[in-house]
Parts: C-alpha cells; sequence; structure tokens
C-alpha cells in the first residue's frame, strides 16, 4: 500500500546499555549543468552551492555488477562486543526527471552486507508516495536485523533504488539510510527511539512536531539525534530543527556542516564530520541523512523530547525518519 502522507509513528525503542548506528549514502548525482548561471557539477559535488533542480542528473553506481544501474555504499560503524538488536533500510527518490519511473517498483531494492553478494529486500511496511506533484517522489523501509546481526560493522551497499535521472525543474533526488540499535554492556544505559513516517513539509505544511513521551533523562545528560530527509537545497536557507527537553527552552540543532537556518541542506554527516561512504560528495544534491548532538538540549533532564521541523520555503523537503539515543535510568 502506498499513501500521499503518512503520520509519523513509533517504529522501535528500546532501553539498554548500547547505542544506535547509522549508514547513509546518496544515490544520484549532477552530470551536467542544466543552465549557464549553475556551479560546475564537481565543484558541486567536493560542497559547493547548488540545487538539484539546477543539474542534469545521473546514477551513482559503485559496483562492478552490469545487472545494476545504481548503487552506493557506506559504513556502518558498530563497536566490537555489541549485539544488534534492531535495524531497519530506509531508501527513497524521485520518480519524475526526464522521464517518469513507475511507482511499482518502490518497494524493492538491493542489499549486499560487508563482504556479501546482493539479496533482495522488500517494503514490509506502507510506503509513501506523492503522485500527481511536480516533486513526485517516495520513501520505502524494510527491517533487516537478522541480516545486520549476522554480518556486523562494515561497508554496506544499497542498489536498484528506483528513481529518476536527467533533469526537472522540481529536482532529481534519492538515497537510503541503514538504521541499527545495538546493545553493548560497556557503554552508558540508554533510551533509543526509532520514528518513521512520509511527511511533506513546504506549502501545505510550515512546520511538523514530533514528541518522544515516557523518557527518564537525568541532568546533564548526552544525547544524539539523527534525521533522514529527502529534496532539502542546499543555500535556500529557512529551513530549522529544534528539540525541548520537557518544558525547557528549546535547544536549536546545527553544527558545522549544517547552519541553524539551513539543516536540510543535502549532508550526510556525523556531528558536523563527514562519514566514511563511497562516493563521499559532500552535496549530495537533495538527500539528507545527519546524526546531530542534542546534549545542550539535555542539561536539565526531562520526561520528553520534541523535535519540531520547519521551513518557509516552497516546496521544502520531505521527512522520513527520526532516530534519537539519550543517557536514561531505569
Amino acid at each position: 500500500m502506498e499513501s500521499a502522507r503518512i503520520p509519523f509513528t513509533e517504529r522501535y525503542h528500546a532501553t539498554q546499555h548500547g547505542g544506535i548506528a547509522r549508514a547513509a549514502n546518496s544515490s544520484v548525482t549532477c552530470k551536467t549543468a542544466a543552465g549557464r548561471t549553475a556551479t560546475p557539477c564537481a565543484a558541486v559535488q567536493q560542497g559547493g552551492a547548488g540545487a538539484n533542480g539546477h543539474y542534469r542528473m545521473a546514477y551513482i553506481d559503485v559496483d562492478s555488477d552490469a545487472r545494476t544501474a545504481n548503487s552506493s555504499s557506506a559504513t556502518l560503524r558498530i563497536p566490537a562486543g555489541s549485539r544488534v538488536s534492531y535495524a531497519r533500510l530506509y531508501w527513497g527518490g524521485s520518480l519524475r526527471g526526464s522521464g517518469q519511473k513507475a511507482a511499482k517498483d518502490n518497494g524493492r531494492v538491493l542489499l549486499a552486507e560487508p563482504g556479501g553478494r546482493y539479496r533482495q529486500v522488500r517494503a514490509d511496511t506502507m510506503t509513501g508516495h506523492r503522485p500527481h506533484s511536480a516533486t513526485e517522489g517516495f520513501q520505502a523501509s524494510a527491517e533487516v536485523t537478522e541480516l545486520v546481526r549476522n554480518s556486523g560493522g562494515g561497508a554496506y551497499t544499497v542498489a536498484q533504488i528506483n528513481m529518476a535521472t536527467g533533469h526537472s525543474t522540481a529536482g532529481v533526488w534519492g538515497g537510503w539510510t541503514l538504521v541499527a540499535a545495538y546493545e553493548n554492556k560497556k557503554q552508558p544505559l540508554r533510551r533509543i527511539a526509532l520514528w518513521d513516517g512520509f511527511q511533506s513539509l513546504g506549502a501545505d505544511r510550515r512546520e511538523l512536531s514530533v514528541r518522544l513521551p515516557g523518557l527518564r533523562i537525568p541532568a546533564n545528560s548526552h544525547g544524539l539525534a539523527g534525521v533522514v530527509a529527502y529534496d532539502g537545497d542546499r543555500g535556500h536557507g529557512n529551513d530549522t530543527l529544534t528539540v525541548r527537553a520537557g518544558q525547557h527552552r528549546a535547544h536549536t540543532v546545527r553544527d558545522t556542516a549544517n547552519p541553524a537556518n539551513d539543516v536540510m541542506n543535502s549532508t550526510v554527516t556525523d556531528l558536523g564530520r563527514p562519514t566514511m561512504r563511497w562516493p563521499a560528495y559532500r552535496n549530495t544534491l537533495g538527500f539528507d541523512s545527519d546524526v546531530f548532538d542534542i546534549t545542550p538540549a539535555l542539561r536539565s533532564g526531562g520526561d520528553r523530547l520534541t523535535f519540531r521541523f520547519t521551513t518557509t520555503r516552497n516546496p521544502g523537503y520531505l521527512l522520513g525518519a527520526l532516530f534519537v539515543q539519550t543517557d536514561t535510568r531505569r
């Protein structure tokens, strides 16, 4: 089943010694500029400003398998001695470029674990899909706990995401994120939560709040939050994210790679730093999968967290997943 909008709901939660890890990468990149004023493609890939609607886009394909049209890889970092308790793969792409892709293949993708061969993964949940829109796109996901538990950390490759190439004014985009919660007795006791949905922010909705209740966050705790989003453009500004613990003052989420007023800016980063992935284009042209430090919001503790996403742009972006780890107590 598909829906143009899926409310954000909790997918997984646990209280355990351990944490949450993720690997992610984009699956399309620029090929040539579609206008004379666009920044050269090579400069954009190195981190220059540029939006996907200004380029003719082409698949990324890093494997040596002639049967795959697109593929990219990234490293999932899981500490030694850990056991994966839950893992989920998200993937998404735009369906309109120089041509239009049929939506029937949105729920299928190929996944290869470290040193392994591709196996088909099918979405096990309702697929988000925005039909009849200039920014037509989708997100799908599937639980892959057993595969990741048996394979552990290392380089994962995702191929054959159903997405368009070429040029459209709205822009072509696509990418994937693998999220894994793990247990490790050497790490602090933490509350781990994964929420997902498919929500458009832009013309018809300027903000979205996601509330994580039932937490027991002590004062001076540490925490991380990860966000998966699509079709955010670098340099346009006016996209913000805040997090509030209990009734305390909201903290504006930002780091060296994600400005406070342009947080959905086509990056894949950990705490503002580049991640290990192939290729590692710094401007992913419409794909965001970032992990942020939310420790400043947790100084006074709290019993819940409220994340507030905003945009003043039209179109804005598509929000797909939110994952959080915070120190906690029994």
